[in-house]
């Protein structure tokens, strides 16, 4: 791999791409698609054999084309160049790999004439384009930040159609991947990396491409946000204006989702110029956790609305996927109890004891970062925080991945996460753990003992005491 020629790196990556673009429009997540889909019936489908044949080996040529290069990047020009020829052709596709753009559709609808997403869910109104949405989300309340339910009213009153919407919210998602591309490199060279090797990784991944562009994920957003409020807080600290800046867009990054709240702390501490003390803390984390907290609550007071995405969030519960390991726990758990004639529903209680994990990890780390680099320590807190969560979608892993490949110096284990989530779900949506829970389920729970051990040992190792000579 280590001989394989740039150009041949960057046309494989092109290919397949384009072998996913087609699949879209063959197979994609259609406005009149099969809301209801399994593999077997996209098989036997019109297409079938041609749907399936495009989305798996054009998921794999990007997803080697982009390991190979994974710590050799020619230069960061390259990189961007690289990335965007292979983001090229889905910009024109039917959305890839999820149906969330209807649902953004329908609950901008629901803003725009009124009603709270928050309070209702989008067949109250009914949305317009209500067909197209999967049957789970029709009566929950929507998820996701005040700015984004804002946003996407704003879309919907523009366009006034479903393509024009789904259009406009992929303009915006090519937004935000541009702006992580202007603003990662600032938080490379703070941590030593190769700006390069961190465009790379950060951009070409197939997540990009098929969940943020043709997907049209508000997570690009999101994280091209984070990553600017970051950028302007390792640039001027100490700096109190630029500081509260700082502090305002991750404010604004939190007002599409939420989970960029996960990072303020880690800010607050990176905006500290001299090394950590409680009076630089005050003096230099104020003013970005300040400007964070209350361009969020200012955001949601403006808009109209309340805290009810929290209630939003919670529905996520309801999908049961083994790619979250404490839901896999919580299902073998379930799987063993069988035979002997026990039906156990583990899910609350692993999911819980993950949620008290999570907060003792966040705390931890965040120790931690006062005399580390708080950048490495948010991208850790982001990536235990799409592990423990309840639910796991491969768009989510664009969060941690985004700051790990602008502060870590070990690429593999990270890439590999990207690798395996790129192939999560088909080119219509359908999410192929559903359909191997029984296999899936113990298999992740054998990975989590396994790193959970390991851990351990290596715990254990660092705290023995070296032997004196």
């Amino acid at each position: 791999m280590a001989g394989v020629p740039h150009h041949l790196v960057r046309w494989t990556g092109l290919a397949g791409s384009i072998m996913l673009a087609v699949a879209a429009f063959l197979g994609g997540a259609l406005p009149d698609g099969d809301l209801r889909p399994d593999p077997v019936k996209i098989w036997l489908g019109p297409n079938g054999p041609w749907i399936i044949g495009l989305w798996l080996f054009g998921t794999i040529a990007m997803a080697v084309a982009w390991w190979v290069l994974r710590d050799r990047v020619p230069s960061a020009r390259w990189a961007l160049t690289t990335a965007a020829l292979w983001i090229l052709p889905f910009l024109v596709t039917p959305p890839l790999g999820s149906r969330d753009a209807y649902a953004y559709a329908c609950q901008g609808a629901s803003y725009a004439n009124g009603i709270s997403p928050y309070e209702y869910g989008v067949s109250t109104l009914p949305c317009p384009w209500l067909d197209t949405m999967s049957y789970i989300w029709r009566d929950t309340p929507a998820p996701y930040g005040p700015l984004f339910v804002v946003i996407s009213g704003a879309v919907v009153a523009a366009t006034g159609s479903l393509l024009g919407s789904i259009a406009l919210f992929r303009v915006l998602a090519v937004a935000g991947v541009v702006l992580t591309a202007a603003c990662l490199p600032v938080l490379a060279r703070r941590c030593g990396v190769p700006v390069g090797r961190a465009l790379w990784l950060a951009l070409a991944s197939p997540l990009v491409g098929v969940h943020l562009i043709s997907g049209v994920h508000n997570d690009a957003m999101m994280v091209g946000l984070m990553v600017a409020g970051l950028a302007i807080v390792v640039t001027w600290p100490g700096r109190t204006w630029h500081l509260l800046a700082g502090g305002v867009v991750l404010g604004l990054a939190a007002g599409i989702k939420v989970t960029a709240l996960v990072v303020v702390p880690f800010a607050a501490l990176a905006a500290i110029p001299n090394g950590f003390s409680l009076r630089g803390l005050l003096r230099d984390g104020t003013p970005v956790v300040g400007g964070a907290v209350a361009t969020l609550f200012g955001v949601t007071l403006a808009a109209g609305l309340d805290l009810g995405w929290i209630t939003g969030l919670s529905h996520g519960n309801e999908v049961i996927a083994w790619t979250s390991p404490p839901t896999a726990v919580g299902q073998t758990i379930g799987y063993l109890a069988l035979p002997f004639g026990l039906h156990i529903d583990a899910l609350p209680v692993t999911r819980g004891i993950a949620m008290v994990v999570l907060a003792a990890l966040l705390v931890w780390l965040w120790f931690r970062a006062r005399y580390r680099e708080p950048l490495w320590h948010a991208a850790l807190a982001l990536t235990a925080a799409v592990a423990l969560a309840p639910l796991f979608h491969p768009w989510y892993w664009f969060w941690p991945l985004v700051l790990l490949a602008a502060t870590a110096h070990r690429t593999w284990w990270f890439s590999a996460v990207t690798v395996y989530s790129a192939f999560h779900v088909l080119a219509d949506g359908t999410g192929l753990p559903r359909h191997t829970k029984t296999i899936g389920a113990p298999l992740m729970t054998l990975f989590v003992i396994v790193v959970a051990v390991r851990l351990v040992r290596s715990a254990r190792a660092t705290r023995r005491p070296v032997p004196v000579d």
